[in-house]
Parts: structure tokens; C-alpha cells; sequence
């Protein structure tokens, strides 16, 4: 069996002195606790060597150390001369325990405590918390206390007891936010007022701090009224109320607003008591639109209607006031069911139609702006609040209305002459046309448009019956369907002519009195119907193409352009057949009238010789006036149809010049 090594044991002296000696000496108090007599010892000698665990308790070896960081605390010398735990009575140990019981406090971790300041350098702030060892906090987490001395009392939140160095572990800046979600919940649950600071704009409303946390304020709950520059907030404290709290994202809502609805609910009920009819009083723009403004009156709000802030024409009331503006203003109406408020301004000063001077009469010069140009006419505005009707028929002598903005647009400067004015309706109507002469009361009206007399026009009107067209501002005249061509059957204008095409005329009639020209296109040449009468004359036989038919018969193309007309039982060919649109065959005219314009002819009567398909030389030579009908009532008609049905005008000379033993008068 081999020899064991001699081990050498290590004396209570050798063990502090090496303690003494080493690098690994304790800092605190709290690493000397964590340590372990033995193992440390063990680390502490260059050779591995037994300790007398007997002659070197574990307390007293701890004591001994504490002694190396608290010199003074501890007679080493007795503790020599004794030995450690030798010569310690009973009493003397409790007295002990009595001196350490209470000079050290227990913390938790994850606590808030109050700390004392009791030192404070370059980096660090060290604090008492009445632990066994104090803590150090850096002193950048005490930015906001510049003035912070030793004996201050801060809240410190542990962070750890001890670290791997023994360190305990404090923060002041966690301890801020644990106190301040309190507060803030607290201030929730109980609904109260605290003050914030203003740190920052962001989008959509303002970041205040409140007990160190950064809470939202929206800009809907910054005031009762929109707020448009957040930026003068910043930098400033501020009351608030906490309205939500989402502990999940860390997020606080705060409102300002909800202060303010608490006034101002009990100024709305004060001003509403006292509401009347005429009341002056003092409001501030807190809202535009372009139907009018929303006035602040202390509380409650009014409408001030675009028509109501002043006696001019305005198109936007940004014209003439701005928000945040402090203005006067009158009660004109109150609901007091639904609250509704209707104000008035310019009802604060004299209406101007009382200032009008008394010379503006009917038949006056006027001057002024164009202020509105509607479909039916435009509106002059003499001076403000005083405004003029230009009818679009008073714009110009022309019978054919046009759009007003044919004349004139807002802005132009015109002037006008007043044609009616009530100044207790304060209405007035005016006319630019009268500025120019009549056209119809020239003098040489007569001359210019007499009878026979050629001019050029625009057509500006097509009716059933004829079309306008206009020779000159103010001048217009009528040429009936009947007088577009002579030999073209025309039903309707649109298939002669466009609207806006130019058209040469001749006069057939004047009336200057009543304004009315009778024109006509087709009198610019002569009437063909002259020759053609003997062309086709009754019993001549022409070709013709057949180009329409219906249930009566077919219209023909005749020689020349002109048409004619067959009946439908004279269609048929010789072999028994109809004719059919599109074929040319041989015709043989029946009857000519050169005042109807109408020639009647036969396929037929070509290769038939009854006698029945054979027509008189002459149908309806003569004609009786109808009864009843003088020859004086006749001529009035004449008259009357001049400007109107040439046809019923032919027929009209047909029953004047039959034979005057067939006028009958009744």
C-alpha cells in the first residue's frame, strides 16, 4: 500500500491573509454571502490543501471576511485571541444577532423601492436602499432632475439583487415607467386630471408624456374646434384625461377635449336660456363651407349662411372672412328643439338700396359687374347689394334668344338702361339692347328691305311651316315650306336646309309695324311652272320613272325635276301588270295646274282609248268663293296669310278671281 501524501492544513491566519492577497477579493457585502469559505479557500492556495474544517467554522470565516470590507465592524484581534466561535457565550451571540437583525433590508426582485442618494460622480449615482450593499444607477437616467443632490429620495426599481459580481442591479428610468403605468391606470379608473408635457407632432395628432410614458393625443381631442397648427402645442404642458389604455401595444390615449366640452356644456345651457331673436353677439369662425360658416358663439355653434354675410354677391365665403376670425353677428332664427342656430351678418349694416341715389330712374344710364349669368339672363351689380336683371331678350334686337354667355361673362364691366325699378321690392330690370337704335324704326327700313329686294341671311329657326332667318341684328324674316323651290314638294325645312346655313332671299312683303318680313328662296328665279305649262300640256305623253308608291298611287319623276302623280288604278301595264317603283314608262298627262303646282297623269290612258280613263282639258277651271265669304272678307284673309301659307294665299286669289257672278254673299 502505498504512502499517502502528507497533507498540510491551513491556519484561520494563513486563509484571511490569502483573502487578503487576492484579486478575487470581495467588492460588496452581497458577494461575500454568495461565497462559498471552503471552496474559495481552496482556490486561494497554489497547492490543493486540506483546511481544518473543524478549527475554521464557516460563520466565523465569513465574519472574518465581512471584516475586510468593513473595518471596524469586527475585532480581528478577539476574533484571534478567541478563535473563531471560541469564548462566545450564549448572551454574546444573541446580543450579536440583535446588532445584525434590521441593518439589512430584504428586496425582490422586479420591486419599486425608495432609494437615498448617497453619492454621486462622473457616471454613476449610488444609492441606499437599505440592502446590505448599495447600487449604482447612471447618471444619464437622471436627465431630468439637473439639480438632483445626496439625500434626495428617488424611487428605484430592482433589477437584480446580485449580479455575477455581486452587484445589485438598479434602474431609475424602469421604475419611472412601472410608477407611471400606475398612475396612468389609476388616473383611468378614477377619472382624473393630470398634466402632460407636449414632446412632439406626429401624424394625426400630438405625443405627450405623462409620467414618463408616451401617450397619443389625437387632433380631434386636442379642442372643440378643428385645430390646424399642432406645432404651437409642443413644448407646452398640457391637461389631459386618459381615455384608453392597450397594455398589449403599451399604448395610452389621452384627450384635451373632453376638459373643454365639461365649460362649454355648461356656457351652451347659459347661452341657450338667453337666446333671442336680434341678439347681438360675438362668435369665432371655426368652420367654412361654400354654403356658409360655423361660428363659435361660446359653446354652441351657428350657421352664417353665404347670402347672409353680406348685402354683395359672394361666391365663397372665404371672399371676405377666415378662419379663427373673431366677427359680429345678429340672431336671425332659433330652433330650440333642434338646437339650430341661424345668424346673420350683413343685417348689422343699412341696406344699401337705401343709399341708392334718387336719380337712378326708369330710362337712366347705369353702370356696373357682371356678378351671375344664368340660362335666362345676367345680373348687374350697380354697387354692393344693389343688383339689376338683364333679361336675355333685353340683350339684344334679335327675336332668337341665345345663351346669355353669348354676350357677356362674369366680371365684364357693362353698362345698361334701368327699364323698371321698384325700390320698396328692391327690384330692378335693365337692357343693353336699348343702348343701340331699333333696327325696325330706321329710316331706311322701308328702302333697304323693300319688295323685290335680294339679301343673304342665317337660317336661326326651322319650324313645320317655314324657317327664320335672320338679315341683320334685330331684322328677321319667314320663308314658308311653299317658298323654298318650285318645283321640290318640301315637307319640312330640315330636308331643304341646316340651321346656321346661309340663304339667299328676296322680299315679297314688308310690315315695319308689326316687325314682319315675308321672304322667299325660290322667287330668285322665275316661276318654271310657266313653261312648263306648255310642256305638259293635257294629252302629251312623257316618260317618266315611277319613285314611290302606297295605297293611293305613285308620285312620278318628270322631265325637268318636277313630279306628278298617278292613281293607282292607272298603273297598270297593258299585259295586266303594276308598275313597280324604279320603272320608266310612258305617261299621259291628264291635268296641269300651274297654281297647285300638281300634274295628274295615266300609264293607262297611253294604250287605252275608254273614255273613262280620259280626264276634261280643264278640271276646276272655275271656282265659286265660299258662302257666307264677301270679297272684302276674302282680301282680309289675304292679308292675314301673307307671312304665312302661300297655298292657302293661292287658293285665296283662286276664289278672288272666279267669276263674280258666282260670289255669293249670304
Amino acid at each position: 500500500m502505498a504512502k499517502e501524501k502528507e497533507k498540510k492544513k491551513a491556519t484561520p491566519e494563513e486563509l484571511v491573509e490569502e483573502l487578503k492577497a487576492s484579486k478575487k477579493k470581495a467588492k460588496t457585502v452581497a458577494e461575500i454571502d454568495e461565497i462559498d469559505p471552503l471552496e474559495e479557500a481552496k482556490a486561494f492556495k497554489k497547492e490543493t490543501e486540506e483546511i481544518d474544517t473543524e478549527a475554521i467554522p464557516v460563520t466565523e470565516l465569513k465574519k472574518g471576511l465581512k471584516t475586510l470590507q468593513t473595518p471596524g465592524a469586527f475585532d480581528w484581534d478577539a476574533f484571534q485571541r478567541k478563535g473563531f466561535g471560541e469564548g462566545y457565550s450564549a448572551k454574546d451571540r444573541e446580543e450579536m444577532e440583535k446588532l445584525y437583525s434590521g441593518t439589512v433590508t430584504t428586496v425582490n426582485r422586479g420591486e419599486v423601492v425608495n432609494g437615498i442618494v448617497v453619492g454621486i460622480n462622473d457616471r454613476d449615482v449610488i444609492l441606499n436602499i437599505g440592502f446590505k450593499s448599495d447600487g449604482l444607477v447612471p447618471l444619464a437616467e437622471f436627465k431630468d432632475q439637473p439639480d438632483l443632490k445626496i439625500g434626495d429620495q428617488v424611487e428605484i426599481f430592482i433589477e437584480e439583487r446580485e449580479d455575477k459580481m455581486g452587484q445589485l442591479i438598479l434602474s431609475r428610468r424602469k421604475a419611472k415607467l412601472v410608477k407611471g403605468w400606475e398612475r396612468i391606470q389609476k388616473a383611468l379608473d378614477e377619472d382624473l386630471v393630470i398634466e402632460g408635457f407636449v414632446k412632439r407632432r406626429t401624424k394625426g395628432g400630438l405625443i405627450v408624456d405623462v409620467y414618463g410614458i408616451e401617450a397619443f393625443l389625437p387632433g380631434s381631442q386636442i379642442d372643440v374646434k378643428p385645430i390646424r397648427d399642432f406645432d404651437i402645442y409642443v413644448n407646452k404642458a398640457m391637461e389631459v384625461k386618459v381615455v384608453k389604455i392597450n397594455y398589449t401595444n403599451d399604448n395610452v390615449v389621452v384627450s384635451h377635449k373632453v376638459l373643454i366640452e365639461k365649460d362649454l356644456e355648461e356656457q351652451k345651457v347659459a347661452i341657450l336660456s338667453n337666446l333671442e331673436k336680434g341678439q347681438v353677439l360675438e362668435g369665432t369662425i371655426k368652420n367654412m363651407t361654400n354654403f356658409g360658416v360655423f361660428i363659435d358663439l361660446g359653446g354652441v355653434d351657428g350657421l352664417l349662411h353665404i347670402t347672409d354675410i353680406s348685402w354683395g354677391r359672394i361666391n365663397h365665403p372665404e371672399e371676405v372672412l377666415k378662419l379663427d376670425q373673431v366677427v359680429k353677428v345678429v340672431v336671425l332664427d332659433f330652433d330650440e328643439d333642434k338646437k339650430r342656430i341661424s345668424l346673420g351678418m350683413k343685417q348689422l349694416t343699412p341696406h344699401p338700396w337705401d343709399s341708392l341715389p334718387a336719380d337712378v330712374q326708369v330710362g337712366s344710364r347705369v353702370k356696373g359687374r357682371i356678378v351671375n349669368v344664368a340660362d335666362y339672363g345676367a345680373f348687374l351689380e350697380l354697387q354692393p347689394g344693389v343688383e339689376g336683371l338683364i333679361h336675355v331678350s333685353e340683350m339684344s334686337w334679335s327675336q332668337h334668344l341665345r345663351n346669355p354667355q353669348d354676350f357677356m361673362k362674369v366680371g365684364d364691366e357693362v353698362e345698361a338702361v334701368v327699364l323698371t325699378i321698384d325700390r320698396e321690392e328692391r327690384k330692378m330690370s335693365l337692357g343693353i339692347k336699348q343702348l343701340t337704335e331699333d333696327p325696325w324704326t330706321r329710316q331706311d327700313i322701308l328702302t333697304k328691305y323693300a319688295i323685290g329686294t335680294r339679301h343673304e341671311g342665317i337660317v336661326r329657326n326651322l319650324t313645320n311651316f317655314g324657317l327664320f332667318i335672320e338679315l341683320e341684328e334685330g331684322i328677321d324674316g319667314l320663308v314658308h315650306v311653299s317658298d323654298l323651290s318650285w318645283t321640290k314638294k318640301i315637307k319640312h325645312p330640315s330636308e331643304f336646309i341646316k340651321v346656321g346655313e346661309k340663304m339667299q332671299v328676296v322680299v315679297l312683303e314688308l310690315d315695319a309695324a308689326n316687325r314682319r318680313l315675308a321672304l322667299s328662296h325660290k322667287h330668285l328665279e322665275e316661276n318654271p311652272w310657266d313653261t312648263f305649262e306648255t310642256i305638259f300640256t293635257v294629252g302629251s305623253v312623257h316618260k317618266c320613272t315611277i319613285i314611290s308608291k302606297n295605297d293611293k298611287g305613285a308620285v312620278l319623276e318628270l322631265p325637268y325635276g318636277i313630279e306628278g302623280f298617278c292613281a293607282l288604278k292607272n298603273l297598270a301595264k297593258e299585259d295586266g301588270s303594276k308598275a313597280e317603283v324604279g320603272d320608266s314608262l310612258d305617261f299621259k298627262v291628264l291635268e296641269f295646274s300651274k297654281e297647285d303646282r300638281r300634274i295628274v297623269l295615266s300609264h293607262k290612258a297611253v294604250y287605252s282609248t275608254a273614255e273613262e280613263d280620259k280626264a276634261p282639258a280643264k278640271k276646276g277651271a272655275a271656282k265659286s268663293a265660299p258662302k257666307g265669304k264677301t270679297i272684302d272678307k276674302i282680301n282680309q284673309e289675304v292679308e292675314k296669310s301673307t307671312l304665312g301659307d302661300l297655298e292657302a294665299l293661292s287658293a285665296l286669289k283662286s276664289k278672288m278671281n272666279a267669276p263674280k257672278g258666282e260670289d255669293k254673299t249670304e
